[in-house]
């Protein structure tokens, strides 16, 4: 009887010990992310012309990428700008990009391929125009370009957009009015230098390299952009119109070329641009990345100094991609 009874609490105490087990792993695999793995594959990010502000940026982002999700392989490639880099991602050309919120509005006005799929991330760093002559030039407004040799930018950048939208504000024909040079910000300022052209329109972070060297080894001067071409921007009635804003380059931004002054302009903000086909998982590590490297490669790449996570949610006219709510979820207090 005795020994019987001595099975049965064994018994008893062994089921125990296996229930308790049992609670502890079931407890253990809520509290951990057991089975979860980070995120792994290739993504290709779309960046911009090679002295361009996007191109550095993205470089930049690329060895933080690499550190924080290490089993992802970071593809950059080039582009024409914004125009070319939301056409890429939207149609799976690319997975990651930069590109303004006005060139994303036109791509979703026109109905293109892919444009219902495009999810924001973040909204980064305004760009800022800027219409750089020599600084003996009799070019004062942008109503002076008529008759002008003028670099407006390449056909997909973002530049050719609102310069051809400026023009335009300006009663200038961009086809007709002047002559126009399909040329970016790596072949601009050179033109520019050997008298090629009489001016050229840049729209990027401030300072942009490429300008700032320039004005290092040949004398430039910003025209003012008054706020009435804003006006009449908004008065077009184009959607994508509603995204540009009167905005002022700091006095210090090109030192010399400015005479300490400040100058009005037209400034539009920089989203990155992802699509509803990346995971979320993926997108959340890539979105907390760009965030969280904002000094690092502020140094370098001033703009990237002015990305707010109280502001980056704001990614109109995009919605918020899944992982990048799940990122600022889990950054609130």
């Amino acid at each position: 009887m005795f020994g019987l009874t001595s099975r049965i609490s064994r018994g008893r105490a062994f089921q125990g010990a296996a229930a308790v087990l049992v609670l502890l792993g079931l407890l253990l695999w809520w509290l951990l992310p057991i089975g979860t793995s980070s995120p792994s594959g290739s993504v290709t990010f779309s960046t911009g012309v090679t002295s361009g502000v996007y191109q550095r940026y993205g470089t930049l982002l690329k060895q933080d990428l690499a550190r924080d999700l290490p089993d992802v392989s970071i593809q950059l490639r080039t582009s024409e700008g914004s125009q070319q880099n939301i056409a890429r991602v939207a149609t799976g050309e690319a997975d990651f990009t930069i590109a303004t919120a006005d060139a994303v509005a036109k791509y979703q006005k026109d109905g293109k391929p892919g444009a219902d799929r495009l999810r924001g991330c973040a909204r980064l760093y305004d760009d800022y125009v800027q219409l750089v002559v020599a600084k003996d030039s009799d070019i004062r407004s942008t109503a002076d370009l008529r008759g002008k040799k003028v670099g407006v930018g390449q056909e997909g950048s973002g530049v050719r957009l609102i310069a051809d939208r400026l023009l335009a504000a300006a009663d200038l024909d961009p086809r007709k009015d002047i002559v126009p040079f399909s040329v970016g910000i790596d072949t601009m300022p050179g033109l520019l230098e050997r008298r090629e052209l009489d001016a050229f329109f840049w729209s990027g972070g401030l300072p942009t390299g490429a300008v700032q060297d320039l004005s290092e080894r040949f004398e430039i001067r910003l025209v003012p952009l008054e706020s009435t071409l804003v006006d009449r921007l908004h008065a077009s009635g184009e959607a994508a119109s509603r995204y540009y804003r009167s905005a002022v380059i700091p006095a210090d931004a090109y030192g010399t070329a400015q005479n300490g002054t400040a100058v009005p302009t037209v400034a539009v903000a920089n989203l990155l641009v992802t699509t509803d086909r990346m995971s979320a998982g993926l997108t959340e590590g890539f979105t907390r990345t760009v965030i969280d490297s904002r000094d690092r490669i502020g140094d370098e790449v001033h703009p990237a100094q002015l990305v707010d996570l109280r502001t980056a949610i704001y990614t109109d006219p995009l919605p918020l991609h899944e992982g990048a709510k799940r990122y600022y979820r889990s950054e609130k207090p």
